[in-house]
């Protein structure tokens, strides 16, 4: 986290009846370098492969562009101006969302064709005001693009979707026009109030699967949700391997104990040493939910305690293959993943201490070094989920 807060960014989405690729995409770059990060909802004309590719084309072109400093106008131009535009329909194939979030709050937004942007601070919408801008080029001449720029505060939420979500139900008994802004503003904001710190995930999935039950569960659109959530980020520690040096044994073990937040250890040895510093004892569940993996163990003052480096190397395979489709079980990398995902800034404290029994050369391949292993899983959690991460070594 940087600044005052965590920004927490989520998109869940749900496909066109039985297609196979929606033809909304949502894209997303963190720049740490610059404390920025980016985020685009593109809807593509129509849906399937086709909606799909227009919408990664739109989206990407608006990432990179933003990325680069360009002025609002100049990115709307040079979109609308690569985008194909249908000649029946005199309309441009997607539509698009930008978001381009400082963390220390500033928020800068491009809208064009998308459902208005809806701006909560807690359970009130508010409005920071919007900029009009028409193009003037000969092929866009007239079109309007909305800006907005606003500092948000803790406990800000930006919530976009796609058509999808306002116009499921459309034609039905009960929603004849669609479900429609007002009455998914005034859900957004009952769900905020029965729950003041629901998740990004959390509300946009709970927007999302309303809007699907709308539709009869077989949506007639692209359904979309984005959700921008400022707020106290929510720590893991993540402990594995003893120090390299054992004099160092208690200080790595304070460490953890002072840690202010949610605590795993990877690790028997690492468990033992841990217990031993701190005076406390280590219990086995008796029940193993994964067959490749020893059962979860248990001690006062952490989460939960599971095997290190063959665990750690199956949390690095899930993570590169988990959707927000994928049902985790119930074994401890599973576990591990779940606690992650709740996370906001996840800090690894990871000793270096060698493992005689990892340098065997007939154990497999895969097993390889905590370093190595830990590596690939920050980079998959900054990169692919966006979260914060630090690593110290001892």
């Amino acid at each position: 986290m940087e600044g005052k807060f965590y920004i927490e960014i989520n998109c869940q989405q749900r496909n066109h009846g039985n297609e196979r690729v929606c033809g909304d995409v949502f894209l997303s770059r963190k720049i740490k370098e610059e404390g920025r990060t980016i985020v685009v909802l593109s809807d593509g004309l129509g849906h399937g492969i086709k909606a799909n590719l227009l919408a990664t084309l739109t989206s990407t072109l608006a990432v990179n562009f933003t990325e680069e400093h360009k002025s609002i106008d100049r990115i709307a131009e040079i979109i609308m101006e690569t985008l194909p535009v249908d000649r029946e329909k005199q309309l441009n194939y997607s539509t698009f969302t930008i978001l381009d979030i400082e963390h220390d709050g500033h928020v800068s937004i491009l809208e064009y064709e998308n459902p208005k942007t809806l701006f909560l601070r807690g359970t009130l919408i508010f409005e920071p005001g919007r900029n009009c801008i028409i193009l003037n080029s000969d092929k866009n001449r007239g079109r309007e693009i909305l800006s907005t720029h606003f500092n948000a505060m803790k406990e800000d939420r930006i919530v976009f979707f796609s058509d999808g979500v306002i116009q499921s139900g459309l034609g039905s008994e009960r929603l004849p026009t669609g479900w429609g802004e007002e009455n998914v503003t005034h859900f957004i904001q009952e769900k905020i109030n029965d729950e003041h710190d629901i998740s990004a995930v959390k509300l946009a999935s709970t927007i999302v699967n309303k809007a699907n039950h709308n539709d009869d569960f077989i949506p007639k659109d692209d359904i979309s949700c984005a959700v921008v959530y400022f707020r106290e980020p929510r720590k893991l520690m993540i402990c594995s391997g003893p120090p390299h040096e054992p004099e160092n044994d208690k200080t790595f073990a304070k460490i953890l104990q002072l840690f202010d937040g949610k605590k795993i250890i990877c690790g028997a040895t690492t468990g033992n040493m841990i217990a031993r510093e701190w005076g406390t004892d280590i219990f086995d569940e008796p029940v193993m939910h994964d067959p490749e993996l020893p059962p979860i163990s248990h001690m006062n003052g952490v989460d939960f305690i599971t095997e290190g480096i063959l665990t750690l190397s199956k949390v690095s395979e899930l993570l590169k293959i988990y959707t927000q489709d994928y049902n985790l079980g119930k074994g401890p990398a599973d576990e591990i993943i779940r606690v992650v995902l709740e996370s906001d800034e996840i800090d690894f404290l990871i000793g270096t201490s060698i493992n005689i029994a990892h340098q065997d050369p007939t154990l497999p391949v895969e097993l390889e070094l905590r370093r190595t292993v830990v590596s690939r899983i920050i980079r998959l959690l900054d990169l692919k989920f966006l979260k914060e991460t630090r690593v110290t070594y001892y």
